[in-house]
């Protein structure tokens, strides 16, 4: 399975595109993110000056300036954050983190060594941990992505042309463009969901959701009707 036939890194992160090959399979991209962070000089992680007093920010955290600021939260180095994208109150970010333009990192959310492409909504209670999500893929409020299986063992992931063993002791969800998880869903361990797919609230989802398919409450996979 190739990293293209779920998401295209967009323009806003063409800088890193050496470490997100489109061919390579997509759940490696989640281990390349500490190296595309170091490849930024030093001298990019100066910091702001408008800080909100409430704001906690530690390590190398590269800020645009257009990226709006909450009241209070924490941010951790190294991070990457990029245009026009919106914290909200309360927002933990635990490093190695690179989040495109446009995005919502939200209310409560807690996130750590993912990659989040452009226009990504997670905007209330959200948990994004050692995943992929796509240019516009969306979590409805309390939606998480599990990164690790009860019993420690390694993730496999389920492929279109059978089951892969990544190696990844913590491994979360690989999100399609346009993908959809409804409120207070679960992707389980190594979860992917192909473009426009989506998973209806409440749900625990585990395995591979081909692309325009809906994950309903039985686990029954329905096609959605084309755009």
């Amino acid at each position: 399975m190739r990293a293209d036939e779920l998401f295209t890194l967009p323009a806003s992160l063409v800088r890193f595109a050496s470490f997100f090959a489109p061919d390579a399979p997509p759940w490696t991209w989640v281990e390349a993110i500490a190296a595309a962070l170091e490849s930024i000089p030093a001298r990019e992680f100066a910091p702001r000056t408008d800080l909100p007093v409430g704001l906690h920010i530690e390590g190398k955290v590269y800020l645009h300036p257009t990226v709006k600021l909450p009241t209070y939260g924490v941010i951790l180095g190294p991070s990457w954050i990029g245009a026009k994208t919106d914290l909200r109150p309360g927002v933990f970010i635990r490093g190695l983190v690179i989040a495109g333009e446009g995005c919502v990192l939200g209310n409560s959310c807690e996130y750590k060594n993912c990659l989040l492409l452009d226009g990504v909504q997670t905007p209330h209670y959200n948990y994004v941990g050692d995943s992929v999500l796509g240019n516009r893929a969306h979590l409805g409020a309390g939606a998480i992505c599990a990164n690790l299986r009860l019993d420690q063992k390694p993730v496999s992931v389920q492929t279109p042309t059978g089951r892969v063993m990544t190696k990844l002791r913590k491994l979360g969800a690989l999100m399609g463009d346009d993908a959809e998880a409804g409120c207070n869903a679960v992707l389980q361990p190594g979860a992917i969901l192909g473009k426009r797919a989506a998973v209806l609230p409440t749900i625990a989802f585990a395995g591979y959701l081909p692309a325009n398919t809906l994950a309903s409450v039985r686990n029954e996979i329905r096609h959605l009707p084309r755009p």
